[in-house]
């Protein structure tokens, strides 16, 4: 093969992010990209993943959101190149309401989803007819059910997979009432409430002390609520996705992440380091 030719075929491998000697080497063509985040903590996170991104040919551009519904319609109409905020049921959820062709290409983190309260201690302190808040939106509704179901105080229908709604609890022996808020508002609402489950980001956001206030928390191990980096499915092989992934798969990645969520939030993805 000719210089020229084994020069050029290695450095379209090396795009690619192909290993040579076992060192991988993921590094796009110079490109800038906009991606789309949750307001707060995230944009802490994703001033590392920008720096680390830069060695890789990368500019990150990042856009900002207050609700959940957002980024991904701002994805799928192409005014942004990819966002990171959610898990696989609410995509899938997402994904059937709407039709998006919106695909995962790399883990972030994990946030276990709490039951916090300001009235009482532990869950079995719950009185009868206590109001839990909830978040409304399908697959937060049904990892909060669940959350409830695992703490013993109801049981679900058989086979309601991971999207139950209230109207599959099949027992109920303490009656509690299920207060059904906005992901952004049932935080705020915990002094009205006997107890709320929370998204942690959102636990954060309304100054909800993590772990005091927190009484019950779902497990991390085998958790399928694993956050993600999102694409358009069009893009989820081009060669500057590898290189955005693992700009962000990294160590100092993984740091900034547990400081800033006070270590309510683990990094998710395979092998990374666990503090």
């Amino acid at each position: 093969m000719k210089k020229r030719t084994l020069l050029g075929t290695m450095l379209a491998m090396l795009a690619l992010g192909v290993s040579f000697g076992g060192v991988t080497l993921a590094h796009a063509a110079d490109q800038t990209l906009r991606v789309g985040i949750m307001s707060g903590e995230d944009e802490d996170v994703w001033r590392v993943v920008a720096a680390n991104a830069a060695k890789r040919g990368l500019t990150i551009k990042v856009t900002t959101f207050s609700e959940y519904t957002q980024p991904n319609e701002a994805l799928s109409s192409h005014d942004l190149d990819a966002n990171s905020f959610q898990h696989k049921p609410y995509l899938d959820a997402q994904i059937k309401a709407r039709g998006y062709k919106i695909v995962p290409v790399g883990f972030t983190y994990v946030q276990p989803i709490g039951l916090y309260s300001r009235k009482v201690k532990s869950v079995a302190d719950l009185p009868q007819g206590a109001t839990i808040g909830v978040p409304n939106d399908p697959s937060n509704e049904g990892r909060s059910l669940l959350l409830l179901q695992a703490q013993g105080l109801i049981t679900l229908r058989d086979d309601v997979g991971l999207l139950p709604t209230a109207r599959d609890i099949a027992k109920n022996p303490k009656n509690i009432h299920i207060k059904e808020l906005d992901s952004g508002i049932v935080g705020r609402a915990i002094g009205d409430l006997d107890a709320a489950v929370v998204n942690t980001d959102w636990a954060v956001k309304s100054g909800i002390k993590i772990p005091q206030e927190r009484i019950a928390q779902e497990k991390v191990s085998g958790n399928p609520y694993r956050n993600f980096i999102a694409v358009n499915e069009k893009d989820a092989n081009a060669p500057w996705v590898h290189a955005l992934v693992e700009s962000y798969q990294q160590p100092n990645v993984a740091s900034e992440i547990v400081a800033v969520y006070h270590g309510a939030t683990l990094p998710a993805w395979k092998d990374a380091p666990q503090q």
